[in-house]
C-alpha cells in the first residue's frame, strides 16, 4: 500500500448555488460523482451518473477519450458477446450504426468487408452491434455521448499524486490537480489504466504476481516452462553478443537475472505495446518512419529468430474496415516490449513518460527494421513496405497512437479479490455486477537465459475459461476502513491471472456503468458504498440491460 495524505489549507470564498468558488490556489469545482480517468470505462461511468440524474464531471489526464479502444485496440477481444450489456453494448451498437453510412467506407467497400466482426448480418437498427472498428470511429462515439448527456470533462488534468487528495473520516472529500483546480464530490470513481486516485487515497493494492500459494491458484506466479500462444522461442537461438560466447555479453532486452521459481510471486508485470492501426492502402500509407536514435542491433534477437525459419510475423494484422489494421504483437520477439514496464504503475509521471517513449522508439524502430533491414528475409520486408502508418489516424501524434497498452499496472486489494476460481465458476461468486468470459491472458513478463543456454521468454498465459464468470460488487469497493466513498472499475480487486481475464475493454465498460449505478444509489441513500444493499443494486441493473448471470 502507497499513502501519502495531506490536507492543504484553502480559504473558500463561495456561493451555494454555484457549483465552483475560488480558493487561495484556484478552483474548486463540484459535482455529485466525480471520475477521474479519460478510459473508456470512465466515459460510460459518466454516461450511467448523467442518466440516472446525477451531476457528473470527468477529469482526465488524457486529451482524447476512450483509452485503448479509441486508441488503436479495435479488435475488440470481446469473448461470448451475450454477456456484454447495458451501456457497453449501446457503444458497440453505435459503433455499428457509423459504419451503416456509406460515408465511413471512404477506402474500401463495405461488401467487400463483409458482416466481419458485426453480432448481426441484418439492418437492425435496435440490435446491431460491430465489434471491429477504426480508432476515430470509438473516439466520435465516445465524444457524442459525452455531448449527448451534457457531460463537463476537463482534459488534461493530471492528479497530484503527493499532496492534493482531501480524506477525511474515512471519505474522499475532493482532489488537486497539478494545474491547481480541485475538484470535490461526494462519490469518486477511479477509472484510469494506473489506480492513481486509488493509490492516492491510501487504498490497498498489489503490483505483480502473486505467488500461487496466496489465492492457490495455478496460473499466477511465475511460468517457468509454461508455453502458451506463440509467443516463446520454438527454437535454440543464442542470447549472447556472439553466439554461444557468454563473454560477449547479452543481446539487448535479454535479461540476465534468474527467473524465479515456478508458482513464486514477483514484481513483474506483462509487457505493454502500442496496438498499431497500419494500412496497405496506397493513397493512406505513410511509410514507417526511422527513429531518430534507431538502433538496429537492438533487433539482433528478431533477426536470429527469422534466420530459424519462422514466418509468422503478420499474423495478428487484424483487419478493421478501410483497409486498416490493428495490429497486436504475435511471436516471441514483436511489439511486446518484454521487461521495460516494470516500475511504470508506481512511478512518477515524468518516469512514466519516459517509459512510454521508450516504448514508442522500440516499437517505431521495429517496424522501420524488419521494413528495411536486409537480415529480414525478402518474402517478410518486402511485404512489410507495403504497409505503413494510417494518415487519418491519430493525425495530431504523427499517425501514432496517443494511449500506451497499459495491460496490467496496479490491482486494488478491495473487499473482495476476485481470482482464477471465480474465473473458472469453481466457486459460487457472490454479488454479481456484471460477467467476464475472455481467456485468462497474460502476456510475456521477462526474457531470460535458460540454464542450457538459450534464450526463452516467461510469463505468457492463455488459459480457456469453459463459461462466462461473474464479477463481485465486492471486487470494485475498497475495504471500508480504508475508504467509503470510491469505487474502481479497472485497476479492481483482483489477483494477477484473474485480472488477465477480466482486462477487456467491454467488461471494463461494463463495470464502469455498475460502479455509477451504484455510486449513484448510494449517495440517495446517504451511505458508504460497501453498505449498498446487494439485491437492491441488482434490481436497478437488470433494468439498465446488464447481464448478470448467463447460462450456455
Amino acid at each position: 500500500m502507497k499513502q501519502k495524505l495531506r490536507r492543504p489549507i484553502t480559504l473558500l470564498l463561495c456561493v451555494a448555488s454555484l457549483s465552483w468558488c475560488c480558493t487561495l490556489k484556484g478552483q474548486t469545482y463540484s459535482a455529485d460523482v466525480i471520475i477521474y480517468g479519460g478510459t473508456s470505462g470512465a466515459v460510460i461511468a459518466a454516461v450511467e451518473v448523467a442518466k440516472s440524474g446525477k451531476s457528473v464531471i470527468v477529469v482526465s489526464p488524457d486529451t482524447h477519450l476512450g483509452g485503448l479502444s479509441a486508441g488503436g485496440l479495435g479488435w475488440s477481444d470481446t469473448g461470448n458477446k451475450n454477456t456484454i450489456g447495458g451501456l457497453s453494448r449501446e457503444f458497440y451498437h453505435r459503433v455499428w450504426k457509423k459504419y451503416q453510412d456509406k460515408e465511413a467506407w471512404k477506402l474500401e467497400d463495405k461488401s467487400k468487408f463483409g458482416n466481419k466482426g458485426q453480432g448481426t448480418t441484418a439492418m437492425d437498427s435496435i440490435n446491431g452491434t460491430m465489434w471491429i472498428f477504426e480508432p476515430h470511429i470509438a473516439e466520435q462515439v465516445y465524444e457524442e455521448l459525452i455531448e449527448e448527456n451534457g457531460i463537463t470533462v476537463y482534459r488534461n488534468e493530471w492528479l497530484d499524486r503527493a499532496n492534493g487528495l482531501v480524506k477525511e473520516n474515512g471519505n474522499i472529500e475532493s482532489f488537486e490537480t497539478l494545474s491547481k483546480k480541485r475538484f470535490k464530490g461526494k462519490i469518486f470513481i477511479d477509472a484510469t489504466y494506473e489506480g492513481d486516485l486509488m493509490a492516492s487515497a491510501g487504498i490497498s493494492y498489489h503490483v505483480g504476481r502473486e505467488a500461487n500459494r496466496v489465492y492457490d491458484e495455478t496460473w499466477n506466479g511465475v511460468q517457468v516452462g509454461t508455453l502458451h500462444h506463440q509467443h516463446w522461442f520454438k527454437s535454440d537461438i543464442s542470447p549472447y553478443k556472439i553466439p554461444s560466447d557468454p563473454q560477449s555479453g547479452l543481446l539487448p532486452r535479454i535479461s540476465a537475472e534468474p527467473p524465479g521459481a515456478y508458482g513464486e510471486g514477483d514484481d513483474k508485470i506483462q509487457a505493454y505495446c502500442f496496438r498499431m492501426c497500419m494500412t496497405d492502402h496506397p493513397k493512406n500509407r505513410v511509410p514507417f518512419p526511422k527513429p531518430a536514435n534507431y538502433d538496429p542491433s537492438q533487433y539482433e534477437l528478431l533477426a536470429r529468430m527469422f534466420a530459424t525459419g519462422r514466418r509468422d510475423w503478420f499474423s495478428k494484422f487484424d483487419m478493421l474496415p478501410n483497409r486498416k489494421t490493428d495490429t497486436n504483437n504475435h511471436g516471441p520477439f514483436s511489439s511486446d516490449n518484454i521487461g521495460m514496464n516494470y516500475d511504470y504503475p508506481d512511478a512518477t509521471y515524468e518516469r512514466r513518460k519516459e517509459i512510454v517513449q521508450e516504448h514508442k522508439e522500440y516499437q517505431m524502430g521495429l517496424l522501420y527494421f524488419v521494413a528495411n533491414d536486409p537480415r529480414v528475409p525478402d518474402e517478410i520486408r518486402l511485404e512489410m513496405q507495403k504497409w505503413g502508418l494510417a494518415k487519418d489516424e491519430f493525425v495530431d501524434n504523427d499517425n501514432w497512437p496517443h494511449q500506451i497498452y497499459v495491460r496490467e499496472a496496479r490491482r486494488m486489494i478491495g473487499d473482495y479479490v476476485t481470482t482464477e476460481h471465480d474465473v473458472a465458476s469453481s466457486v459460487d461468486t457472490p454479488r454479481s455486477v456484471g460477467m467476464g468470459s475472455y481467456a485468462m491472458d497474460s502476456h510475456n513478463a521477462q526474457r531470460y537465459v535458460k540454464p542450457d543456454g538459450f534464450v526463452q521468454n516467461e510469463g505468457d498465459i492463455g488459459t480457456h475459461v469453459e463459461k462466462p464468470y461473474k464479477i463481485s460488487y465486492g471486487s470494485l469497493i475498497p475495504k471500508k476502513n480504508e475508504c467509503k466513498n470510491l469505487l474502481v472499475p479497472v485497476c479492481v480487486s483482483s489477483s494477477h491471472i484473474a485480472f488477465g481475464s477480466i482486462r477487456m475493454e467491454p467488461v471494463f465498460m461494463i463495470l464502469g456503468q455498475s460502479a455509477a449505478v451504484a455510486a449513484c444509489m448510494s449517495i440517495d441513500q446517504k451511505i458508504a458504498v460497501q453498505d449498498l444493499n446487494y439485491e437492491d443494486l441488482k434490481k436497478v441493473l437488470l433494468q439498465k440491460r446488464q447481464v448478470l448471470e448467463y447460462d450456455n
